[in-house]
């Protein structure tokens, strides 16, 4: 196996692993074992284990981007929005959001990874904001706003009541942009 073959095939065992388990609730050997690595072979690739969760972390938030571009937006760029996280939770489970629980479990021992969720979400509220701008024909900083939010409550409230809350949080962006 390739070299980035084990990286790739390490990070994607260590996702389910902490999508599951959570990030500090597990020791190494049980974030190996999906991947059937060795220690060794983590600080190779990773350096550590926060390195590990810092390239896990980096994997989901390109995976969940790449699916929000590969979605057709162009009739509806703000519901499309709430339909790839229903896709998603669908796929991998309502469980609230890998980023926001590594920023809580590490925000205060490990700065870099803190500051990459931060960066992330900042990336993430600015996709909303150019589809905002799509919707409306121009930009409108605090509808932008309103829309994360009920994206990200959709998604933690997903995990407590289930999935049909992100229609609800969908409807209710679509009346912010109808009211405009």
């Amino acid at each position: 196996m390739c070299c980035m073959d084990k990286r790739t095939n390490i990070i994607a065992g260590a996702e389910r692993i902490f999508e599951n388990q959570g990030f500090r609730g597990i020791g190494v050997d049980g974030i190996l074992a999906p991947s059937g690595t060795s220690t060794r072979t983590l600080y190779k690739h990773f350096g550590s284990r926060e390195g590990l969760v810092l390239a896990v972390v980096a994997e989901r938030h390109r995976s969940f981007m790449e699916r929000l571009r590969d979605w057709p937006e162009a009739h509806d760029p703000i519901g499309s929005l709430f339909d790839v996280l229903e896709s998603w939770l669908s796929e991998h489970g309502a469980r609230g959001c890998m980023l926001l629980r590594a920023h809580s479990e590490y925000a205060g021992s490990h700065p870099d990874i803190a500051s990459l969720v931060r960066q992330q979400k900042r990336e993430f509220a600015d996709e909303i904001a150019r589809r905002v701008e799509t919707a409306l024909g121009q930009p409108n900083n605090e509808i932008a706003l309103s829309i994360w939010l009920l994206f990200e409550g959709a998604t933690a409230a997903a995990s407590v009541t289930d999935k049909p809350v992100v229609q609800s949080a969908k409807r209710a962006a679509l009346t912010l942009l109808s009211d405009r």
